[in-house]
């Protein structure tokens, strides 16, 4: 994959131009021309990649642009203690599969985005240090607003997405800045990176093994 480097600060401005493209019409594919109510985006990596950075930083470029955003860590859709630890609190194969609500992902964030949804999306579920629900309040996304959805482990899930963002990092990379108490979780990643294989996946994949320098495959918006 050829990649050429960027700033955090082009890349977000260039996300945000794709997640404002027009769908195609009937003449580039025989689909309706119509743009969806609202715009759902993933941005995929570990969680020393950055993605609540640039998840933030693509939600300022767009409320510039004069479209609402709402930015959602799956991180706050977390399951219970109890659940995440019934095999122990290291194991990696848990971690991948049975630390997040993903059910609550879909009822809370996803769904409510669906032509003709509510558009009230729960910005979070479940406080992790606590271990007790959040209990707050519902977003109201207005019509042509967006959502940027940031966390681990999100491709493989049949989340629908507008787009598709991955911020790779290499083996060597990853656990460097991987602090000490979760190097537990590098075989998770090295899982799902064989597994879902997100570097052929993802619209946009951004490489991040230098976080100040990152560099990208120059992106291409896909379409359903």
């Amino acid at each position: 994959m050829r990649l050429e480097a960027i700033t955090w600060e082009r890349l977000a401005g260039e996300l945000t131009e794709r997640i404002l493209a027009p769908a195609p019409g009937p003449d580039a594919g025989g689909r309706d021309a119509s743009e969806p109510t609202w715009r759902r985006v993933l941005i995929d990596g570990a969680p020393v990649a950055g993605g609540g950075r640039l998840a933030a930083a693509v939600a300022e470029e767009l409320r510039l642009r004069g479209r609402s955003a709402v930015v959602v860590d799956a991180a706050g859709f977390l399951r219970a203690a109890s659940l995440r630890y019934e095999f122990g609190r290291r194991d990696p194969d848990a971690y991948r599969e049975s630390w997040w609500d993903v059910s609550a992902l879909w009822r809370e964030v996803l769904t409510p985005l669906d032509p003709g949804g509510t558009g009230r999306v729960l910005p979070d579920l479940w406080d992790r240090e606590l271990d007790r629900a959040t209990r707050s309040a519902y977003v109201e996304l207005p019509p042509g607003g967006v959502l940027l959805l940031h966390g681990v482990f999100l491709l493989g899930r049949w989340f629908p997405a507008d787009l598709v963002v991955h911020l790779s990092l290499s083996a060597g990379a990853l656990a460097r800045r991987t602090p000490a108490e979760w190097q537990w979780t590098l075989p998770a990643f090295a899982g799902y990176a064989a597994d879902e294989r997100p570097e052929e996946v993802a619209d946009v994949v951004v490489r991040v093994d230098h976080a100040e320098r990152p560099a990208w495959n120059g992106g291409a918006v896909r379409r359903p």
